[in-house]
C-alpha cells in the first residue's frame, strides 16, 4: 500500500511539475522573442508573434512551440477528454511551427498555403487552451467537496479562459477588417499585444493547474 501511495504521489507531482512547466513556456514566449530579437537581431516589435519566424529567433519559436506540443501530447487528465483535446492542442503546436505564417511581402501560392495552415493551426491551438481552462479545469468531483482553493482557482481558469476568447476574437476582427479601417492601428502592433496577452492567460492558467498558484 505504501508503495502504491508513494507512485500515486510521485505521478501528482510530476503532472503539476509538467503543468508548471507549459505555463512557464507559455507566458515567457513573447517577452523571449521581443527581447530576443530586439537585443541580438536589432528587430523592433513584430505585427504579431508568428512574425518572428522572419527574424533570428525564428528557431526559438519554432523549438518552444513543439516543446509545448510535446508537453500537452504527455500530459494526462483526470478523463478521456482531457487526454483528447491535449492530443489535438499538440497537433496544433506542431502544425503552427511547420508551417510559417505569411510574411509581409509573401509571394506565391506555397507562401500563401503555409500561411493557411499556419493560421488554421493558430486558431486551433488557442481553441484547445480555451477548452482547457474554461470546460476542464473548472470539473469538480462531484463526490467531493471543492476546497476554498479549488473554487478560487477555478475563477482564475475562467478568467484567463475568457481573456483568452476576448483576445482571439479581437484579432479575428482586426484580420477581416478593411485595410483602410486598421491601417492606423498598424504601428502600435496590435495583433502581437493581442496574442501576447493570450499567451500569458494560457501561461497563468496552467500555473494555476500545476498549484504554483492557489495551491492546496
Amino acid at each position: 500500500m505504501d508503495n502504491t501511495s508513494a507512485s500515486e504521489k510521485t505521478l501528482a507531482f510530476s503532472y503539476l511539475e509538467l503543468r508548471k512547466i507549459v505555463g512557464l513556456l507559455g507566458i515567457a514566449l513573447p517577452f523571449i522573442l521581443a527581447l530576443g530579437a530586439l537585443l541580438l537581431f536589432d528587430k523592433g516589435i513584430q505585427s504579431s508573434i508568428s512574425s518572428y519566424y522572419h527574424t533570428g529567433m525564428g528557431d526559438v519559436l519554432v523549438g518552444t512551440a513543439c516543446v509545448i506540443g510535446v508537453f500537452l501530447f504527455v500530459y494526462k487528465g483526470h478523463e478521456k477528454s482531457d487526454d483528447l483535446v491535449g492530443d489535438f492542442a499538440c497537433f496544433f503546436a506542431v502544425g503552427l511551427a511547420l508551417f510559417p505564417n505569411n510574411p509581409d511581402d509573401a509571394l506565391g501560392d506555397v507562401s500563401r498555403a503555409s500561411g493557411y495552415i499556419h493560421l488554421a493551426c493558430a486558431g486551433g491551438f488557442f481553441v484547445t487552451l480555451i477548452i482547457f481552462s474554461l470546460c476542464l479545469f473548472t470539473k469538480t468531483d462531484p463526490n467531493k467537496t471543492p476546497s476554498k482553493e479549488k473554487l478560487q482557482r477555478n475563477k482564475v481558469y475562467r478568467a484567463c479562459g475568457y481573456i483568452m476568447l476576448i483576445c482571439i476574437l479581437l484579432v479575428a476582427i482586426y484580420k477581416i477588417l478593411p485595410e483602410s479601417s486598421v491601417s492606423s492601428l498598424k504601428e502600435y502592433k496590435p495583433v502581437f499585444w493581442l496574442e501576447s496577452i493570450a499567451f500569458i492567460a494560457f501561461g497563468i492558467s496552467w500555473l494555476t493547474k500545476g498549484e504554483a498558484i492557489l495551491g492546496d
